[in-house]
């Protein structure tokens, strides 16, 4: 039995010990994307330090993708971008 997290509803198979970031990059997925046409999130550093990886997850803070262990059911997506003409 996979496991799997939800990128924007879709499911990410991942291997034990990956970070979300890890699994995400296996998947394809590099552009961790921002709402409404902002500025898109990547994996940069690598580690934590640049926080351009930092996605939403349902029911708790956002977390830096790169220092954060992919979970069982987890459910991520982009920040909300908040700009100029967003409020």
């Amino acid at each position: 039995m996979s496991s799997h997290l939800f990128w924007n509803g879709v499911p990410i198979a991942f291997e034990p010990g990956e970070t979300i970031a890890a699994a995400l990059l296996r998947a394809g997925i590099v552009d961790l994307g921002r709402p409404d046409d902002g500025p898109g999130g990547r994996v940069f550093c690598g580690i934590g330090a640049c926080q351009g990886c930092v996605v939403t997850v349902a029911g708790a803070a956002p977390v830096e993708a790169c220092l954060t262990p992919a979970r069982d059911g987890l459910r991520l997506g982009p920040l909300p971008w908040i700009g100029a003409d967003h409020g």
